[in-house]
């Protein structure tokens, strides 16, 4: 595995933002979504604790900041082309807003026309 530096992550592309995909270390369950921006990451790198940056609130967060459901990021690894991140973290409690463990609940499926509809 290649180290990568902070400096070298592409924030630009995306407007100063990268996909983080969040996965369970023991499980390996996608957990979640989330974006960070550089500030984000920098703040998890010092803590250890998981922060993204809100898209609708415009401001950065720390993952359970209320509701006590932190995640504890074990690794951070960055995608081939370093412009997305993969949490590897220790969840507490549930990790998604409406109250389940993952945010990744619901199957998309064809309808009967052939398009692609939620189960």
């Amino acid at each position: 595995m290649i180290d990568i530096r902070l400096e070298d992550v592409d924030f630009q592309k995306s407007g100063g933002l990268v996909p983080v995909v969040v996965q369970e270390a023991t499980t390996h369950e996608v957990l979640m979504v989330a974006f960070a921006n550089r500030e984000a990451v920098e703040q998890t790198l010092r803590t250890g604790y998981a922060h993204y940056f809100s898209r609708s609130r415009a401001r950065l967060w720390k993952k359970g900041e209320t509701s006590g459901h932190v995640q504890r990021v074990r690794s951070i690894l960055v995608d081939c082309d370093r412009d997305a991140l993969l949490y590897i973290v220790e969840q507490t409690g549930v990790a998604c807003h409406r109250g389940t463990r993952s945010c990744f609940t619901e199957s998309l499926i064809k309808s009967a026309s052939g398009e692609a509809s939620r189960a």
